[in-house]
């Protein structure tokens, strides 16, 4: 979830730990845990290497026994890499990744209460910690994360007349209505993106989710089970495909070729009116000389403006995987990691939040830059992905691959989804 910016950071957003190590129990003994990190880096300039070799040798500078190997791998191709080795029988120590579930439900991990001192254990922001847990166990670590905001381009906001020239008044809107309405504006200037959909196959859930929360839909219901083809999210789809996409406020690409990071390259080029971000985009558009504003999504008519939704929150997950016995050597390097300096320095340099309360909340390692303090304040009241469920891997696959259709010309919204929640029951029916 995240991952991480147009970089491939912000794209994936955990990093895997992968390792082979020594058996023992003694963490004195000079093992070696083996760590397959995602880079987060889209460049040698500001590759996550460097944050890896600083925080192995000041852990292995204080705990001369236990020595950490790090290896980089492309978001790309972690998950399957770490699902591969786990399968031949050669699982890595830790893993970081988009996912843990379903390593979980096989009984392939160590829980957060057999690594973490209680004190590390307890710090992890609600959200993440909920999302994290399967059952009440927590197996999922999460290390860090990001939230959605709505961005809108001020300046372009300002031509097409829905805010002051001087920029004095913010745009705040409230419903659907609001954000059409404005989208109108745009495509009246000429705007090529009034608002950018991305429901490609790269990231098309998030953007879904998104808007089905903002008419009281979601993914799950408040028990947790699927309500993949609710009321409220064929409303939302039907929506969205009458009154943004048939009028053309979407842009040229069709929404179901449209990928976030081409929607995102396309807001750094000046191009898009509103798109969903997080945090790194919006460092990356005042590099690049654009002002951008950030609202929280507004909710539908039918809905209500009483209502506020969720916003949208994404983590990757540190997870320790049993096989090779080093649950000592384990727990301490996470400890070691989770230490606020630790956690602050890595989501720092790619615009990320860090997943403790103290680490969010303290200037250590440079504290949280002011920009951020709103994704943060939408973080602690976000709603995740159903990372828990070990169907998520299946079924986030069928929405990010399919989802568009429902808002093409001869789409049908309720079909599409009526048949993703029936690839979602066969998952489960398999997984069980």
């Amino acid at each position: 979830m995240f991952g991480a910016a147009a970089t491939a950071a912000v794209f994936g957003l955990l990093i895997p730990l992968s390792g082979c190590g020594s058996s023992s129990g003694d963490a004195g003994d000079g093992g070696t845990l083996r760590l397959i990190a995602a880079e987060y880096g889209n460049s040698s300039a500001n590759s996550s290497k460097a944050f890896w070799d600083k925080v192995t040798a000041d852990f292995t500078a204080a705990n001369p026994g236990i020595k950490v190997k790090v290896e980089l791998l492309p978001w790309a191709d972690i998950d399957r890499e770490v699902s591969r080795m786990v399968k031949a029988g050669n699982a890595p120590d830790m893993a970081l990744m988009g996912s843990y579930s379903d390593f979980a439900a096989q009984g392939k991990l160590y829980s957060a209460e057999e690594l973490l001192s209680i004190s590390a254990e307890a710090n992890f922001l609600q959200p993440l910690a909920e999302a994290g847990s399967v059952g009440n166990t927590l197996y999922g670590l999460p290390f860090v994360a990001s939230s959605r905001l709505l961005f809108y381009n001020t300046k372009l906001f300002m031509d097409a007349g829905i805010i002051p020239k001087d920029g004095s008044v913010p745009w705040q809107p409230k419903t659907w209505n609001d954000l059409q309405t404005a989208a109108k504006a745009l495509k009246t200037k000429g705007v090529r993106f009034p608002y950018a959909l991305p429901l490609g196959p790269e990231e098309a859930h998030a953007e879904t989710m998104i808007w089905e929360l903002s008419n009281g839909g979601g993914y799950a219901d408040s028990s947790g089970n699927y309500s993949l083809a609710s009321d409220a999210n064929i409303y939302t789809l039907k929506w969205l495909k009458e009154q943004l996409v048939a009028p053309g406020l979407t842009g040229p690409v069709p929404p179901s070729q449209l990928n976030r990071a081409d929607a995102f390259a396309a807001f750094l080029r000046g191009e898009v009116g509103m798109l969903n971000g997080y945090p790194s985009l919006s460092h990356e558009a005042r590099a690049k000389g654009i002002t951008v504003g950030a609202v929280s999504m507004p909710v539908s008519e039918t809905l209500g403006t009483g209502e506020t939704p969720p916003t949208v929150g994404v983590a990757d997950w540190m997870m320790a995987f049993k096989q090779n016995g080093n649950r000592a050597e384990i727990g301490k390097f996470l400890d070691f990691l989770y230490q606020d300096k630790n956690l602050s320095d890595f989501a720092g340099r790619y615009h990320l939040l860090p997943s403790t309360v103290t680490a969010s909340r303290t200037p250590a390692g440079g504290g949280l830059d002011k920009n951020d303090e709103q994704f943060l304040t939408a973080l602690r009241g976000a709603q995740l992905y159903p990372v828990n469920d070990p169907t998520w891997v299946t079924v986030s696959d069928t929405l990010k691959r399919s989802i568009g259709r429902a808002v093409e010309p001869g789409g049908d919204p309720k079909a599409v989804l009526e048949d993703i929640a029936a690839k979602a029951s066969a998952a489960s029916k398999k997984q069980h």
